[in-house]
């Protein structure tokens, strides 16, 4: 029978594949370009980027299988034990250009630990949230909705739980209370993982259904500096979660990781202004509220 480790590496290889042929038929002009690397110590992946479309200003879909033996590193940041690791994952962000569009990021991986060659623990983990920078609650609600009924198949309790991880996993704590966007769910260190794969590649055939129709309702939407403005400051902030407080990108630059492909997730343009505040009762306003305050979308 078929590994998870393989079953799971084929799954991540032709999800890639459709994520990115279905972003490049909704853009109309940006392709992806490819960029397969090799890790030093074992494995590698195919990086693939598209930049200046129509519809999406920057975005990449990464795949990787990767390996190596257990550093002290490792250990002190994912608390593991053993001699030698695995991993593989699906790594995605895209930043559209229309402020009306949100950003979006996804990741889906999984992790096995070994001890003098023998299979000692592994585990699923993952997530998509949604980082809005004018806020739409029928976008909210399709989002969540989605990703909701790629969860209550496997339990009808795993959404909610799954919801509140993501709203406190990305949140600005030097910012007070902070939210990036508006969440999605988020979850690591599941087991059984043999019992969880089809879990785990539900959740990545829910990405498509849950961000394509948003986009498709907002990319033609008029939008004026002002607009541009505020989406620049919002992705300040996103810059701010992935380099101060996010655990992959840490861990990715403290270990060696492939620079190029872990900085691939910030924005081609972001802005910072000193101690700015949105009009009380503006659109920009109510997306700040969104970002403080989680809601129950579903």
């Amino acid at each position: 029978m078929e590994s998870v480790k393989d079953r799971f590496t084929a799954h991540i290889h032709s999800l890639q594949e459709v994520i990115c042929g279905a972003l490049e038929t909704l853009d109309g002009r940006a392709v992806f370009a490819s960029d397969a690397w090799e890790r030093p110590g074992g494995g590698g992946g195919l990086t693939r980027t598209m930049e200046q479309g129509t519809v999406f200003e920057k975005g990449g879909v990464n795949t990787s299988v990767v390996w190596g033996d257990v550093s002290d590193p490792m250990r002190a940041q994912l608390g593991i034990d053993g001699s030698t690791w695995f991993a593989a994952g699906l790594s995605l962000v895209i930043h559209p250009l229309n402020p009306y569009v949100p950003t979006v990021h996804a990741n889906w991986r999984y992790f096995e630990v070994y001890s003098d060659g023998a299979l000692l623990d592994n585990w699923f983990g993952g997530g998509t949230d949604l980082t809005p920078y004018y806020l739409f609650e029928e976008d909210a609600r399709h989002f969540h909705t989605c990703l909701r009924r790629a969860m209550d198949p496997f339990g009808t309790e795993l959404y909610p739980l799954y919801k509140s991880e993501c709203d406190a996993y990305f949140v600005n704590r030097h910012r007070g209370s902070e939210m990036r966007g508006i969440g999605g769910v988020f979850y690591d260190h599941l087991r059984p993982a043999d019992l969880l794969l089809d879990f785990q590649i539900a959740q990545g055939n829910a990405f498509l259904p849950a961000y394509l129709p948003i986009v498709a309702r907002r990319k033609d939407t008029p939008y004026s500096d002002r607009e541009v403005f505020w989406q620049e400051l919002r992705r300040g902030r996103y810059v701010e979660f992935n380099l101060l407080h996010d655990r992959g990108t840490l861990f990715g630059l403290r270990t060696n990781g492939r620079t190029e492909s872990i900085l691939m997730s910030l924005p081609p343009r972001a802005r910072w202004k000193y101690h700015y505040t949105p009009e009380e009762g503006s659109p920009e306003a109510t997306t700040l509220e969104a970002c403080l305050h989680p809601k129950n979308w579903t």
